[in-house]
This record gives structure tokens, sequence and C-alpha cells, in this order.
């Protein structure tokens, strides 16, 4: 006979045994010492076949035989098949204990038998397990069927989804079985049940269907069945591109969350208090370490409470770069306000000086933050686009604090003494102002701004001493484009440029993507000076 119509005989007489195995009732029966050497010494057929049907029994000791299988802790000595754990052996079939000896040997888990083994352990998790393992089972099952279908995966979803356990499961994996289901039907000899499954599949919306439903129809003979199979690949390829659509999206949204973070602070003291602060980066660099070192501190004497050290790290990071940069203004830059050149060149110091610090205090090496739990993992949405929690919350956070910048600027007597200095500054020292400590306090308060940009930098990737001449550039981009001065040009400024840099990066490359984002910068500020929101009136 033929070795590939040997292989799909063996494959449907094992699909039939299984299939009869397992429309048994589950009932208690006990594990025999044939069973338990069937599954131990067994061939191929003979082993999954033994394993199906102690997956889908209820007797304890053949559930524990076939996870200590899957653990690889199983040997066969003089007879008798033994579940070996810490060097204890114990007898699988009543659980008496055993002495070693050299004459044990270890059950062989090959390739062929390994994917059964998954399958059987997600087939017992669905019933014995809470109701996380049970959609994780699920999830296994399904992704098994839509990497590589057989037949003898097929009765034991059919058992799940009998009317008789249907009721205990899960919505989730109720679902995910549905699509296992159906991809494992695509081979069925039913034209009607293999076009009714290509269209229940067409709900996947993941790429590994749509090549699973191209597969098919390169074989598929039926025209009805061709039909069906093409409408759901059709549907999948729409969902596909609208899944891509918005998953550039989010991370353009993304990524000007952070350019805007980063680019507030600078708003402040470049915008409002005309201060070319080439050390802005590393006052993002400040706050990042003082997260790193908040955390640290949470893992050495509050281990229990370590999902809350973000919390407590955003007012450090604030208040580490408020006092840094109120620093450099108070014994540096408060005599340098009118000479733009000599302010640059300053500061431009003074950010050497910060990154060699904290490369004497932490090492040239990156150092890594962890995200807490509540931001960790994602929402998945359209099948196959995944919105990780910590960019979510970035992009609240980013929120939050722009608005929390704009009430300041605009509803407290700090920002009135704020735009009042920078606006008039003789006049405003007339009228009984302190402009030398308003200049502190400003100054002070785009730089805490600036830490708290790397307290949430610190969430999305390593932290180092160079982390702020990453931001540094793009952050003066985004205020010159937004227009000096302007909160609301340094918003649209940071998205506009955050979203035309992901979907220029899927269609160039990330380097040509900043390349093209620069020229453009630079032809729009030829052609508007101003940048995106101009001064008017008075304030012009």
């Amino acid at each position: 006979m033929h070795p590939t119509l040997l292989h799909a005989c063996r494959r449907l007489a094992l699909a039939a045994g299984l299939g009869t195995a397992l429309l048994l009732p589950w009932s208690a029966w006990a594990l025999t010492s044939e069973e338990a050497l069937r599954l131990a010494e067994g061939d191929g057929d003979t082993r999954t076949e033994t394993l199906m049907h102690l997956a889908a029994g209820t007797d304890a000791r053949g559930h524990a035989l076939v996870r200590a299988l899957a653990d690889e802790a199983v040997q066969v000595q003089d007879g008798q098949v033994l579940i070996v754990r810490d060097g204890l052996a114990t007898t699988a079939v009543d659980g008496q204990p055993v002495d070693l000896t050299a004459s044990a040997e270890e059950a062989v888990v090959n390739n062929r038998l390994r994917g059964a083994l998954d399958t059987a352990l997600a087939g017992m998790d669905l019933f014995t397990g809470d109701p996380a393992r049970q959609r994780e089972a699920a999830a296994t099952l399904q992704r098994g069927a839509f990497d590589d279908p057989s037949p003898a995966q097929l009765p034991l979803v059919e058992q799940a989804l009998s009317p008789a356990h249907a009721g205990q499961l899960s919505a989730p994996a109720a679902q995910s079985l549905r699509l296992a289901r159906a991809a494992l039907q695509l081979g069925s000899a039913q034209a009607a049940q293999r076009s009714d499954a290509a269209t229940l599949l067409a709900q996947a919306r993941e790429p590994i269907v749509k090549a699973l439903l191209a597969q098919r129809l390169a074989q598929e003979r039926d025209p009805a069945v061709q039909a069906a199979l093409r409408q759901s690949l059709e549907r999948i390829e729409r969902a596909l591109a609208a899944s891509a659509f918005l998953g550039q999206l989010f991370t353009g949204i993304s990524l000007g969350s952070i350019l805007l973070l980063a680019a507030l602070g600078l708003a402040i003291t470049y915008g409002l208090m005309g201060v070319i602060n080439m050390a802005h980066g590393e006052l993002i660099m400040v706050g990042a370490y003082a997260t790193y070192v908040v955390q640290g501190l949470f893992q050495r004497y509050l281990p229990g409470a370590f999902d809350a050290y973000l919390l407590a790290a955003l007012p450090v990071a604030f208040l580490s770069a408020a006092l840094v940069g109120a620093a450099m203004e108070r014994s540096v830059i408060r005599f340098l306000y009118g000479r733009p050149l000599e302010t640059l060149l300053a500061t431009w110091g003074l950010s050497l000086v910060l990154m060699q610090g904290v490369r004497s205090l932490f090492g040239a090496q990156n150092v890594g933050v962890e995200n807490p739990s509540w931001m960790s993992g994602g929402i998945t949405l359209l099948g196959s686009l995944t919105l990780p929690w910590n960019r979510i919350v970035i992009i609240g956070f980013a929120a939050a604090v722009l608005v929390a910048v704009a009430l300041l600027i605009g509803r407290t007597r700090l920002g009135l003494f704020v735009r009042g200095v920078t606006q008039n500054r003789p006049i405003a020292a007339c009228m009984g102002v302190n402009t030398a400590r308003i200049d502190t306090y400003a100054f002070a308060l785009g730089s805490g701004i600036a830490g708290l940009a790397g307290a949430a930098l610190s969430q999305v990737g390593n932290v180092g001493p160079d982390l702020g001449q990453n931001y540094i550039v793009d952050s003066f981009m985004v205020v010159v484009l937004g227009g000096v001065g302007q909160l609301a040009g340094t918003v649209y400024a940071a998205l506009g440029l955050g979203i035309l840099n992901k979907f220029l990066e899927g269609w160039t490359g990330a380097v040509l993507a900043k390349i093209a984002v620069l020229v453009f910068i630079i032809v729009f500020i030829q052609k508007r000076p101003q940048g995106l929101f101009a001064l008017k009136g008075r304030s012009a």
C-alpha cells in the first residue's frame, strides 16, 4: 500500500477509535495495568488512542498518569508503570510506593505523542479546571485545529460541545471550540459541512485562518464550497486590513502621547520662557531613573505592594526633575536670559554633566523597570489586534498631564504670573511680581513635567544614560511645528508627527520615515515659520 494512503488510513482508524471512546458516557472507569502499559510502551496509534481514552474519562489515576507522562515522569519496571516524582516512585494503577531498580526505563515521549498530550491535557482542563484554565484549554484546542488540523482532534471537540457538557463552558471557551470544530470540519466528506465551516471561520479574523482557508480553496472542487471559501477569505482580508490600520493608528497615537509628554515641559521652558534647554532630555532621564530607584525600594522593603510603586514614583520623578531644573536655572540659566546661543552651549554642557553623573551612580548599562501587573497584557480586538495596557495607560496619563498643565497655566495665580513675566517682564516687575522667583518656578515646572515623561517612558523601554538623547530633537520639532508658546499647537504637532511617523514606517521603514518627517517639518516651517498656531495681538 502507498505510504501516504497507509498513513491516511491509520489517521482515520485512530479518529474512529477515538470517536467511539469519547462518545461513550464519561463514567468513572478505573485505570488498568493493561491500559497503563499500552500508554507507556505501545505503538504510536495505540498510545494516542489510550491517551485520549484516559483523558475522556473521570478516573483520577488515569488523569494523573496523563499529566505525569506530559511531565516525562513515567517509567516502566518489571511490567509495572510507575510515576516518579522527586525521587519517589509509585505505581500508576493504585499509587503504592515501590523501590526503583536499575531495570526501570523511562517512557519515551516523541513529537507525535507530545502533540496528542497537549490536546488531551486541554480536554481534561475543559471540565476540571477553573474558568481561566478552561479558556486557556479551549484556546489550545483552537490553536491546534488551526495549526495542524487532524481528525483525531474532532471527537474531543465534539464531545466538549455536546449538550451534556456545553453548559459547563464559558462563552469565550465555547466560541473557541466552535471555531476549532469548523477548522477540523473543512476536511469533512460532506460539502454542506465544509461550506458551513468556511462561513463560520470568517469570524476568526486571524492570519492563520486566512492561510488555512486559502489552502483549502486550492484543494476544493465543489463550486458552492469554493464560493463560501472565497467569501470568507474576503471578509477576513477586510478585517485584517482594518485591524492593521487601527493598529498603526493606535501605535501612532501612543508615540504621539510620548512625544507630547516629552515636549510639554519644553513648551514651557522654550515656548514661554525662550530658553533653548539642550539638557531637557537629561531631565527626562532623571525622571526615569527616579522611577527605577522607587521600584528598587518597593522590591526591597514593600514587595507586597509592588503594584503601587508607579503611583509613588510619579511625584518622586516630578520633584527630582523639578529640583534639578531649579538648580540649573538658579546657578546658570538666570544669567543667560536673552542670550540664546550662550544658553544653548551652557545647557548642552549641563546635559553632559548629568549623563556622566548618572553613569557614575548607576553604571553605563541600561536598567530595567518592570510594569505593574495592572499594566501588563492588553486588550484583544478584531481577533489579531492587541492594545497593550501600558500604552493605553500612557495615553491616558499624557491627556491628564496636558489638562493639568493647561489648568495651571490658564487658571492659577502662578500661571498668571508666568504669563505676565513672559509677555512683559518690566511691567510685571512694576506690578510687584518677583520675576526671578517666577522664572525659577516656571523652569522647575517644565523640568518636573519632563520627569513625568521619564516615568512614563520607563514603562515602555529600558532606562539608560542616553535615554533623553532619543527625544530632545523630536521635542524641539514638536514645539516649533506647533507654534512657540502654544499648548494646543504642541498637542496637534505631537499627535500628528506620531501618527505620520508610524504610517510612513509601514511603507518606507523606520529610517526613511524619520527622514521624511524631518523634510516635511523643514518645508512646513519654510512656508509657515510661526508654526500651526501663531501668536496674535499683543502676545505676538
